[in-house]
């Protein structure tokens, strides 16, 4: 029987799956996806090789929800990567399994202490991996990353990443530095990857985005000067286009995508993108 993940919350328990909650189980970098919707039943056979270390995600308007990780293939569950499916897949709980995905790389990365090398285990009250012996927290981990439309007149920037799997085109991205603030990391990304320099940065919108635990901040900001000279390592290609003559685009379940929509549709309608 398919587990709905529609109503879906976030939250944390400490209490172990039972009979009525949803397991979303993770393998590497892919979700393991029953052939109806995205979440196993606690007690589906198939959750048992990693029922005892499911960390708890939320709830479910009939339970909890948990995420667990297996180290082979299940019968019966098709291998999604989770780019595919945030990329690919309108009808995927985007949010769910951002969440789950970020959840359980966290929960593996900090088996052990980063001060002391010991082991840690659950703490007892939150969603934080304890150390006895040095007795800190270690919380899940969250990168701050700008992420920018810049504009130029009637026209917009849009680059492809050396990296990119898929074929689209998107916006000049990069993460925070140390003592930087965001409009700062907006002004030094946009030089060291086109040459160019901006003004006028103005916040948007943000996005939780898990490769592997990133918090997306969303600008415009407008052209002040210079010729595009692109970091090779970081961008194929770029270029400014007009709305409605755009290479293909990251979809509307990506910040990337909705700065941009909003973006073409501000210099349509002759405005100013605020």
């Amino acid at each position: 029987m398919a587990i709905a993940t529609t109503g879906w919350t976030p939250g944390w328990t400490s209490d172990a799956p039972r009979s009525g909650d949803g397991v979303l189980v993770v393998s590497g970098t892919d979700i393991l996806k029953p052939a109806d919707g995205w979440l196993l039943p606690a007690d589906d056979a198939r959750c048992e090789p990693g029922l005892a270390n499911a960390v708890a995600l939320g709830h479910l308007a009939a339970g909890s929800v948990y995420v667990t990780g297996v180290e082979e293939p299940v019968p019966g569950l098709e291998s999604v990567p989770l780019r595919d499916a945030l990329l690919m897949m309108p009808e995927a709980p985007a949010a769910l399994l951002s969440t789950g995905f970020q959840v359980w790389q966290w929960w593996r990365d900090h088996r052990y202490c980063g001060r002391c090398g010991g082991q840690t285990g659950p703490h007892p009250r939150e969603r934080a991996k304890w150390c006895e012996t040095c007795e800190i927290p270690w919380y899940p981990r969250l990168a701050p990353c700008v992420i920018v439309v810049i504009r130029r007149d009637d026209r917009m920037l849009l680059a492809r990443s050396t990296r990119a799997r898929h074929h689209f085109y998107s916006l000049i991205a990069g993460f925070v530095e140390p003592g930087e603030s965001l409009e700062g990391a907006v002004a030094r990304e946009v030089m060291e990857e086109t040459g160019l320099t901006v003004t006028n940065v103005r916040y948007q919108s943000s996005q939780p985005w898990p490769f592997p635990h990133q918090l997306m901040v969303g600008f415009f900001a407008d052209y002040a000067g210079g010729e595009l000279v692109l970091q090779e390592d970081e961008l194929a290609h770029a270029d400014w286009y007009v709305p409605g003559d755009t290479p293909p685009v990251p979809p509307e379940t990506t910040i990337a995508g909705r700065l941009i929509r909003t973006m073409a549709e501000k210099i349509g309608q002759g405005g100013t993108a605020r």
